[in-house]
């Protein structure tokens, strides 16, 4: 059974909540806690603004974790995790605009699938401790300022302006992770199709890997990594981005003021 939680903006207030169907069951306390925290009170979707599903202390991605994606531009497939960092402020919800700055060249989507820690993990056992510390999955765009990346020779200012990071809609827990659909529409034509089973290192190796030199704690982030056909965006594109079991992530482009 799969379950989904997240954060919702109602009256003006967050408060974490989980969904069914068309429903919002605002929980008492977060999701993320040892002890499930009961539902307050049940609301219509539609009366609630979707936030993103975690604020993250970190953001960790992973690159050329697909080896067509790593082909589309001539790279090698990596030995290891090819391991970067995306910095908080590019988190923005399902639904907010992602701003792209001028002067900056080729600006690109990625969609990915994300991890969502839930308890504390540092130097982890293996993969099979690593997957007991995920607390579900949801859905990223991994925004790229192409020509900056290829520039700077790493990717600090590339993938990290401010809202280059939408996550959500929820985070889906129950889900086997690498037997899922990702499709990437921008206006509705389709650029991205993939599956999650093409992953060179799977979500539960790359958090172990991972948690072998940095620490993990609830609510932080890892993008899994994109598949092919990734592309340029320009204000005014929809993009969207779908993974079974979870939804779909909406963003509108917007020209940075």
């Amino acid at each position: 059974m799969i379950e989904y939680f997240g954060r919702v903006l109602l009256d003006g207030r967050p408060h974490f909540a989980t969904c069914v169907r068309d429903k919002v069951g605002l929980l008492t306390g977060s999701f993320l806690a040892e002890t499930l925290p009961p539902v307050a009170t049940w609301c219509p979707l539609d009366q609630v603004k979707i936030l993103p599903p975690v604020m993250p202390r970190v953001v960790l991605a992973v690159g050329r974790n697909y080896r067509a994606h790593a082909a589309e531009f001539g790279n090698e497939v990596p030995a290891e995790p090819l391991f970067f960092l995306k910095q908080p402020g590019t988190v923005v919800a399902d639904g907010d605009p992602v701003y792209l700055p001028s002067g900056m060249g080729r600006i690109d989507f990625e969609g990915e699938l994300v991890v969502v820690i839930g308890r504390p993990a540092f130097r982890l056992s293996g993969p099979e401790e690593a997957q007991a510390a995920i607390f579900g999955y949801t859905i990223g765009n991994d925004i790229t300022a192409r020509e900056l990346q290829k520039q700077d020779g790493q990717w600090t200012r590339a993938k990290g302006f401010e809202t280059f990071g939408p996550i959500g809609p929820w985070i889906a827990q129950g889900l086997e992770s690498q037997k899922l659909r990702l499709r990437t529409t921008v206006n509705q034509v389709v650029h991205q199709d993939g599956n999650t089973g093409d992953m060179i290192f799977s979500p539960a190796d790359l958090v172990y890997r991972a948690s072998q030199f940095m620490a993990f704690k609830p609510g932080d982030l890892l993008f899994t990594g994109t598949p092919e056909g990734v592309g340029p965006v320009k204000p005014q594109d929809l993009v969207q981005i779908s993974i079974d079991g979870i939804g779909t992530l909406s963003n509108l482009m917007k020209a940075q003021d």
